[in-house]
Parts: structure tokens; C-alpha cells; sequence
């Protein structure tokens, strides 16, 4: 354990440059941060629970991201946030675990099945397990204010020397939204949402030295970037291991 945590002290030291100044900042640390994927759906008449345990998870426990999948869009209500790579990211994760039906809500903790999220005691047991193994990747985000309301969004991320594939993973979150369905199971119903992955970005290979660097400016009339966020993982694409993961708001001045 302490080879394994110098070698990545090291290789941070040697491979990430100095944090230029930023609006708002955000750096990993060294253990592992969960990662929360819940599969949901507004057709799903099971989501909205999930929906609301998600949205309403204690801040800085986990970083947590929800996930409108699109196969429940022809019973009778277009969900607006769902995204087929959504879909497509759920299915591999079933295919990895060796499963075959994909399901809503489906919460994945740290890429894996987990279906005890309605327990507190275990969520709890849960994330505590898993913030205490060291992290096999270090992340820095950052985000600055432009003109007209854009922002210019980074992620980098460095590696720790290890076996397999590394990719990273940037999301745009969205907290405070709510729909009121006309139709589908949950026909009448006003339904609140947190955490809802408004873009997302990847993945992105690490190259030989383990570095990873994603940049973009983001201009999105649509999204209240006031009670939104950013949120990157890097994991193993061919096992779906969660290396690390970290979320930043962004800033309101």
C-alpha cells in the first residue's frame, strides 16, 4: 500500500502542471470518492423514489449522477432528459457484471449493482467501504464564467502506474428541476429531480503516461448554471472499476 501511494505521489508531483487561477476549483484527494449512477427514467412509475433519495443524499457523502435512460420513451411520455448514451452505458455495465436485463431504477455504486440504497444503514456502510481505498487516480476540475453566460470547463486527471485502461468521464449536472407528465405511468404527477446529467463528455483515453486533459467551453441557454455542477470519473473501461471521482458546483459570483 505505501509502494502503491508514493508511485502516485510521485507521478502526480512529476506530470500535472500548476492550477492556473480559475473561477471555481476542485482536486481529489487520496482515497476514493463514490460514485453514484442512478438509471431513472419520468415514464418509470418506480423512479420517482429513487429520484428523490438521489436528489436528496447529504452533499460531499458521494458524487452522485442521474442518468434518464431512453427505452421508456414510447409507453406514452418523452422524458426530456433522457439520452440513448445513457442507455448504451447502462447495458455495458449489465454486460460486465455478466447480467442480461437492464432495469429502472437501477443504482450503480462505484460501477456495480447496488440494490440497497433504500436502506439507509447500508448506503451509509456502503460509501464508507468504499471512501476508505486508496485512489488509483488523482483529478483536478475547474470552471470559469465567460461572457454571455458561458463557461470554459477542464478536466485533468493523472493515472497511478497500473494494469488495464484508464478513461475519463466529464458530466454537467443539474439540480432543481421538475416536470409535470401529461402521460405514461406517471400521468398527472409533478416530478423533482437533482443531480440530472444535462451533457456529458467522454470517454477520453489516458495516454501512455497516464495523463488525461479534457477542455471545452460550454454556452447552454437552457441549463440554470447557478444550481449546476460538474462531475468527472476515471475508471476502467474493460472492468468498469471506479479509479476516482470528483464534483464541483459552480461558482455563483
Amino acid at each position: 500500500m505505501g509502494k502503491h501511494r508514493a508511485l502516485l505521489a510521485a507521478c502526480i508531483a512529476l506530470c500535472l502542471p500548476a492550477q492556473a487561477a480559475a473561477a471555481c476549483s476542485a482536486e481529489s484527494g487520496a482515497t476514493l470518492a463514490p460514485l453514484i449512477e442512478l438509471y431513472t427514467s419520468e415514464g418509470c412509475s418506480s423512479c420517482p423514489p429513487a429520484d428523490r433519495w438521489l436528489a436528496g443524499l447529504p452533499p460531499g457523502k458521494a458524487v452522485p449522477l442521474a442518468l434518464h435512460v431512453d427505452y421508456w420513451d414510447y409507453i406514452g411520455w418523452r422524458d426530456r432528459f433522457a439520452d440513448a448514451k445513457f442507455s448504451a452505458r447502462q447495458r455495458e455495465a449489465v454486460r460486465r457484471s455478466g447480467g442480461r436485463v437492464v432495469y429502472t431504477p437501477q443504482v450503480l455504486l462505484d460501477g456495480r449493482d447496488f440494490r440497497g440504497w433504500r436502506d439507509d444503514k447500508a448506503v451509509g456502510q456502503a460509501l464508507a467501504r468504499i471512501a476508505a481505498k486508496p485512489a488509483q487516480a488523482r483529478l483536478v476540475l475547474s470552471a470559469a464564467r465567460k461572457p454571455a453566460g458561458a463557461w470554459s470547463i477542464r478536466l485533468e486527471g493523472q493515472v497511478a502506474p497500473r494494469k488495464g485502461r484508464a478513461a475519463a468521464h466529464l458530466a454537467i449536472y443539474e439540480n432543481g428541476l421538475a416536470s409535470d407528465v401529461r402521460s405514461g405511468e406517471n400521468a398527472g404527477a409533478r416530478l423533482q429531480h437533482g443531480y440530472v446529467v444535462r451533457v456529458w463528455s467522454g470517454p477520453v483515453a489516458a495516454d501512455a503516461d497516464g495523463r488525461v486533459v479534457l477542455s471545452r467551453d460550454l454556452a447552454r441557454q437552457d441549463i440554470a448554471f447557478d444550481n449546476a455542477g460538474m462531475a468527472a470519473f476515471i475508471e476502467d473501461p474493460d472492468t468498469g472499476e471506479i479509479l476516482q471521482a470528483l464534483s464541483l458546483s459552480f461558482c455563483r459570483n
